[in-house]
């Protein structure tokens, strides 16, 4: 498919914000999940062009966004992502959400409601869970530790293998490493005050959602994401939730087929 992609900047309050675009029409708003950038879906935005109007761009501090020294939080993604609509003065729009992503089009959808036809959201964040707590702790710990920790329980590798520790440890290096990878993420996530971070969680609000909601999870994804997705359904008065079988995480980029079909679908019945 030859779809001609176009790449734009503009510089809003916050900093300067980069996206993709294609297409003409109906206007679709896509927003990555938390270890990606707008990026993810342009095999997404090339099968929808024909129809849409598509807008991928890269949250404030990631991709080819500007990284500004700033506190980023969920309603700050949110007013960027308003000023943006505005300044392309897209009045009405359909949201296209994954992960963390998906927590940014909800919230945006709760504040702008007469802003969004639609959301769609593919194993969105934003909802407290059983365990959620726990894990932001461990996932700030090892932010925090020194490279030195891992590599002293490296060179003691064989006492580690003897308590079997050795695969826990590699894995927690690898998530580490992950972590650091995206720090603006990470941020958002769980470096945060976890006051803050239960502030802007959803749970208590996405029953206010009047609009039609498609929720999409992948099967094989982690317990914690179909738990999310579970409990999204259930608050949503207007959800439908589709588990896709086969998928896992990233349903943007393996699932395009599948992804845009629903969205099509979606958007042609209402």
């Amino acid at each position: 498919m030859n779809t001609h992609l176009r790449n734009a900047r503009r510089k809003l309050s916050q900093g300067l914000l980069f996206w993709r675009e294609a297409g003409e029409g109906l206007p679709i708003v896509l927003l990555h999940g938390a270890r990606n950038e707008g990026s993810q879906w342009v095999e997404v935005m090339e099968s929808l062009s024909p129809n849409f109007h598509c807008f991928a761009p890269d949250l404030l501090g990631f991709g080819e966004s500007e990284k500004p020294n700033i506190h980023y939080s969920i309603d700050l993604q949110v007013k960027c992502i308003a000023e943006f609509c505005q300044a392309l003065k897209l009045e009405k729009v359909y949201l296209l959400g994954h992960s963390l992503g998906g927590w940014v089009a909800a919230t945006y959808a709760l504040k702008y409601p007469e802003q969004v036809e639609g959301l769609i959201l593919l194993a969105p964040e934003g909802v407290n869970i059983e365990g959620q707590e726990q894990n932001c702790q461990k996932m700030r710990q090892l932010i925090k530790r020194p490279p030195i920790f891992f590599k002293i329980l490296r060179s003691l590798r064989f006492l580690t293998k003897l308590f079997k520790l050795d695969k826990k440890i590699d894995q927690d290096w690898q998530t580490r490493q992950i972590l650091l990878q995206h720090p603006t993420a990470s941020q958002l996530l769980f470096q945060r005050k976890q006051p803050e971070i239960e502030a802007e969680l959803l749970n208590n609000s996405l029953l206010k959602l009047e609009i039609p909601v498609l929720i999409l999870q992948g099967g094989k994804d982690t317990p914690d994401a179909l738990a999310r997705s579970q409990a999204y359904s259930k608050l949503i008065p207007r959800a439908n939730l589709k588990i896709i079988a086969h998928a896992e995480s990233n349903l943007p980029q393996s699932c395009v087929g599948l992804v845009t079909g629903e969205v099509k679908d979606f958007i042609g019945n209402r």
